[in-house]
């Protein structure tokens, strides 16, 4: 489709109303398989840069964000990819309008744009930039809009955090493949924050988004303490049905960057945090932005999945921070009386796995330790913590601390490990998380994407002393073998009333609640 000249404004350009793009994919499918990238390179040096795709407010929708040199029109073309003839996208393809703004980190521009009405089961080719300046053309997807479906959590690449990008991007992108060849029809990547070190530090920021298979899976954000500090993190990821109001930001309003936001995907309710801001009032808005979600969405959903950066159980180095001593207060009751089923975490550079929690207590004092199957009750939660997913940086667990913390001391049934936790594992090994979505139950796994050899910064810098299970006792196992796996079978009353009225509460004042 060419571009209507005439109608360009402020960064925007018509495109082909939705009839037409019904028209251009209807009935197509493909058996390519996902993420398969297509020939076609860019036409000139000012090119797009930084592409990245997005997960969308639902299954139908996928958004990109790229990086542009300046301030012309841009934006998305899409096919089906069947129809690209050597590397040509078809006269009919559809166009999407992108916004374009300028960047504060590079004196450049970012764009973003939303691909609507995508059909399920086809896969499409896309390209974005303009004509005679497009970026090189990549392909995605689309699996059923309904029913069972895997998505992978992925914890702290934090590129540069070793010292050494390099070395920390290609642990990075080792996972990537690694997982995504275990797991090819995976169908979000899951973000637990901290895509890098230091926020405004484009260097990072390659590194990271070097991969393709950040261009051909759904990447869903979430914003960690070193992504703060600058805008590049939304300047990089554009999220659906953000709120960037004040209470869920952190920082000036010159650098702040991240926000609320919430989609939906075959039948799990997915609501992400900024948990950077968690003080003056910001935890209570958090809870009312879990609350409203909830309520005007959650019934159509089976399952509520949270996603936040700081871990509230985490086990290692950050495990009685302050400001997490504050969360494990204001968060576990209300998500409990909410009918959160699984929170996913970052921050803490190791693995961890709850008990089924309510109301910020062990909900059954029996569960054992590493138990493989699970049921939740009314009100259960389980909190999951992800280890570092490059290699960069690894912290060790930590001994349970009554003095500092009395609240979160150590388990009965395993006084080694903090009260809250059924699993916590640290190897100086890269994993990721995998999540089977299933109508009757939630499969949770770790897997190792890695072992004690490179790409391993941590280890290659001599920034941990020790390798392997046991405090490195024990070989490392290999690759893809699993740390943890356990079965959620789910809660499927409706014990959860007063949602809106959670919305307020914190601990200090959440007694009714217990």
């Amino acid at each position: 489709m060419k571009l209507d000249k005439g109608a360009q404004r402020s960064g925007l350009v018509r495109h082909r109303v939705a009839t037409s793009a019904t028209a251009v994919v209807l009935g197509v499918t493909a058996a390519l398989g996902s993420g398969l990238m297509t020939g076609a390179h860019a036409e000139t040096s000012a090119a797009p840069t930084g592409l990245v795709l997005g997960v969308g407010a639902n299954e139908s929708q996928r958004v990109v964000s790229w990086y542009t040199p300046d301030n012309t029109p841009q934006v998305v073309q899409v096919a089906p990819t069947s129809k690209i003839v050597n590397g040509e996208f078809p006269a009919n393809a559809v166009t999407f309008p992108a916004t374009v703004a300028a960047n504060s980190v590079n004196g450049g521009y970012n764009a973003h744009a939303t691909i609507d009405s995508l059909h399920q089961n086809t896969a499409y080719s896309y390209r974005v930039g303009t004509q005679g300046s497009w970026s090189t053309t990549y392909s995605f997807k689309t699996q059923d809009f309904k029913g069972d479906f895997d998505f992978l959590f992925f914890g702290d690449p934090q590129i540069g955090s070793s010292g050494n990008v390099d070395k920390d991007g290609a642990g990075w992108k080792d996972t990537l493949d690694v997982s995504l060849a275990a797991n090819p029809n995976a169908e979000l990547l899951v973000s637990g924050g901290d895509q890098v070190e230091t926020a405004n530090t484009e260097t990072q920021w390659n590194a990271f988004l070097a991969s393709d298979k950040l261009r051909q899976y759904p990447w869903a954000a979430t914003i960690g303490n070193h992504d703060v500090g600058g805008k590049a993190y939304e300047q990089h990821f554009w999220t659906p049905n953000t709120d960037r109001s004040a209470p869920y930001y952190n920082g000036s309003a010159a650098t702040r960057s991240g926000g609320d936001y919430w989609y939906t995907y075959k039948g799990v309710l997915f609501i992400d945090l900024n948990s950077n801001a968690y003080s003056n009032g910001s935890d209570a808005a958090h809870l009312e932005f879990v609350s409203d979600v909830i309520e005007n969405h959650g019934a159509d959903a089976k399952y509520t999945v949270l996603v936040y950066h700081h871990s509230i159980y985490s086990p290692a180095d950050h495990a009685n921070d302050g400001d997490n001593q504050q969360r494990r207060q204001d968060f576990p009751t209300a998500f409990s009386k909410l009918g959160v089923d699984l929170v996913l975490q970052g921050h803490d550079h190791s693995y961890s796995r709850s008990y089924v929690i309510k109301n910020g207590k062990k909900s059954h004092p029996g569960e054992q330790p590493g138990s493989a199957q699970v049921a939740q009750g009314p009100g259960g939660v389980i909190y999951v913590t992800a280890n570092s997913a490059s290699g960069s940086k690894y912290y060790d667990l930590t001994a349970p601390d009554t003095n500092e913390d009395p609240n979160y001391g150590p388990d009965p049934l395993n006084p080694k490990s903090h009260w809250a936790n059924s699993v916590e594992n640290q190897e100086h090994v890269r994993t990721y998380v995998k999540v089977e979505v299933r109508d009757n139950k939630l499969v949770v796994e770790n897997l190792r994407s890695g072992t004690c050899a490179a790409p391993n910064a941590a280890v290659e810098l001599n920034k941990v002393s020790w390798c392997g299970p046991d405090s490195g006792a024990t070989p490392a196992q290999p690759v893809g073998s699993a740390v943890d796996k356990v079965v959620i079978h789910p809660y499927r009353g409706n014990g959860w009333d007063n949602r809106a009225d959670v919305a307020t509460t914190t601990a200090a004042e959440s007694d009714w609640l217990q």
